[in-house]
C-alpha cells in the first residue's frame, strides 16, 4: 500500500511505571492545573539579542533555533504525555494536568519538543487511530510554533511493547541475544522502525544497552541482550543500525548502566558500587558501541554510582556522569534524554521543579515526562532568566534536538501508512528469529 501523504509540510519549526523505559502507568495524582502558571502559548517575539550559538547559519536546525523565543526554546526541552485516542477529544487528565482538554490544545498551548505515546494514556487502540493521532499532533505543532513535534514510543519488543496489539510480534532483546547473531538484532530493529514510521512515530526509546549482570534485577532482566558486555555491545550497535535503516531515531538506555541493580528505579533509588574501572569494563561497552554507530540519543538512569559521583545524586542529575563521562570521556554529542521524571528514583532528594533544573545543569537535553509540566517549565525558564542556566546552554540542547528532528525527517511532510503493518516480510523476520532462539 502506498504511503498516505497528509499534505502538511513542517517548516522551520520529541519508558516500567510512568517511565519511557518501563512497564505500567503514570502517577495517578494529577499535577496542579496548568492555568495556575503562565502558559507558553502567548508567543512573544524572538529575543532581539540571540546568543552566539543561536545566530542564523546554513542548517535548517540553526535557522529554526535563531527564530525561536526563549520561552519556546525552553519548551522544546520537554517531551510529555497527552491523554486520549483522538487529537480533538477532551480528557479530564489533560484538563487536570495542563488546563486544556484535548491533545491538540496541549500541544498548541505548551509547544513541547515531543510527545511520547502510551497505551495506559489511551493513545493506542488501532493502527489507523494512532496514525491519525500522530498526524493531528504534528499539525497542531505546525500551527503553533517554529519547530516540528517529535513523536516517540517505548517499543523495545518483548516485555515492553506499547504497540503490541498493532504491530508484528518480535522477540525481546534477551531472546535475540540468545541467537548469537547480530543480524537478528539489526533486522528486528529495522522492521520495528518501519512499522513505527508507518504510524507516524519518529523515535523509539530502544535499544536497551544495559548489561544484565544481576540475576535479581527487577526492572531490566530480559529487556537486556544479555550479561556479557562485548556481546551486548555488538547487539546494541546492530540494533542502532537497524533503526537508522528504517529512518527512525534510536535511544540507547539507561546510562551509565542499570544492569547491576536489585532496586527498581520506578519505586526507589538504586545504588551501584562499580568502580570507574569496573564501569568501563562492564557497563560502558554497549554505550561506546551505540555512539560508534551514531545513535541519536542516550537516556540517563535514575541510579546512584557513588564511585563515579560521590554526591549521592542519581546519574540523571549528575554533571560528572552526563557531562564528564558521557560527553567528555565517551565523546557523545547527540541528545541526552532523562528517563521519566515522574519516577521515584529521581524525586527522592529534590522537588519536581528543582529536578528539571538540575537535569539541564547536569547535561540533559530532553526532559522526559515531568510530573508537573507547568512547574518544571517555569523552573527552567526562571533559572535561565536568573542566570543560573545560561541561554547558551539552552541553545546547545535545543540545537541537538532540532538536528535530530532534521536528520530523521521530522521537518518533512507528514506521511503514514497504517495498512502496511504486520507485512509478510516482517512476519518472516519474526519467524526466523524466534526459530533461532536457543
Amino acid at each position: 500500500m502506498p504511503r498516505i501523504s497528509h499534505g502538511v509540510v513542517m517548516i522551520a519549526a520529541l519508558l516500567a511505571t510512568g517511565c519511557s523505559s518501563g512497564i505500567g502507568a503514570a502517577s495517578s495524582a494529577p499535577s496542579p492545573r496548568a492555568s495556575a502558571v503562565s502558559p507558553v502559548a502567548s508567543r512573544p517575539s524572538p529575543s532581539p539579542s540571540l546568543s552566539p550559538s543561536a545566530r542564523p547559519s546554513g542548517s535548517l536546525a540553526e535557522r529554526t533555533l535563531a527564530a525561536m523565543s526563549l520561552r519556546d526554546k525552553v519548551a522544546q526541552l520537554f517531551t510529555i504525555v497527552v491523554w486520549g485516542q483522538k487529537v480533538g477529544a477532551a480528557s479530564k487528565e489533560n484538563e487536570a494536568r495542563y488546563g486544556v482538554a484535548t491533545p491538540a490544545q496541549v500541544v498548541e498551548k505548551f509547544r513541547p519538543g515531543g510527545v511520547i505515546l502510551f497505551d495506559w494514556a489511551g493513545n493506542v487502540s488501532g493502527a489507523s487511530q494512532v496514525a491519525a493521532l500522530t498526524t493531528g499532533l504534528r499539525e497542531a505543532a505546525a500551527r503553533s510554533g517554529e519547530a516540528p513535534l517529535l513523536i516517540g514510543v517505548d517499543q523495545e519488543n518483548g516485555l515492553v511493547s506499547r504497540l503490541k496489539s498493532l504491530v508484528t510480534k518480535f522477540p525481546g532483546a534477551s531472546e535475540i541475544g540468545e541467537t548469537g547473531r547480530t543480524a537478528n538484532a539489526r533486522d528486528v530493529a529495522r522492521a520495528t522502525g518501519e512499522e513505527l514510521r508507518d504510524l507516524g512515530i519518529s523515535l523509539d526509546f530502544a535499544p536497551v544497552a544495559d548489561v544484565n549482570i544481576n540475576p535479581r534485577n527487577p526492572v531490566i532482566g530480559p529487556r537486556a541482550y544479555g550479561s556479557d558486555p562485548g556481546k551486548v555491545a555488538a547487539m546494541v550497535g546492530a540494533a542502532v543500525d537497524g533503526f537508522h535503516a528504517a529512518g527512525v531515531a534510536s535511544v540507547a538506555k539507561h546510562f551509565p548502566g542499570h544492569g547491576d541493580t536489585s532496586v527498581d528505579s520506578h519505586t526507589g533509588l538504586p545504588v551501584i558500587t562499580h568502580s570507574k574501572t569496573q564501569w568501563r569494563k562492564l557497563d560502558a561497552p554497549p554505550f561506546r558501541a551505540a555512539i560508534a554507530h551514531d545513535v541519536d540519543a542516550i537516556m540517563s538512569a535514575h541510579v546512584v554510582m557513588p564511585k563515579l559521583d560521590p554526591s549521592g545524586d542519581p546519574a540523571t542529575l549528575s554533571h560528572r556522569i552526563l557531562t564528564g563521562l558521557l560527553r567528555e570521556e565517551l565523546g557523545f554529542d547527540g541528545v541526552i534524554s532523562t528517563d521519566a521524571l515522574d519516577m521515584a528514583g529521581v524525586r527522592k532528594k529534590y522537588g519536581d521543579a528543582e529536578v528539571a533544573v538540575r537535569a539541564v545543569l547536569a547535561g540533559a537535553d530532553m526532559l522526559l515526562m515531568p510530573p508537573n509540566l507547568p512547574k518544571a517549565y517555569d523552573a527552567v525558564l526562571g533559572a535561565v532568566k536568573s542566570g543560573r542556566i545560561s541561554e547558551r546552554r539552552i541553545d546547545e540542547s535545543v540545537l541537538r534536538i532540532l538536528r535530530l528532528k532534521d536528520k530523521r525527517g521530522v521537518f518533512g511532510p507528514i506521511r503514514t501508512d497504517p495498512g502496511a503493518l504486520r507485512s509478510a516480510a516482517h512476519r518472516k523476520v519474526a519467524e526466523r528469529v524466534f526459530a533461532a532462539v536457543r
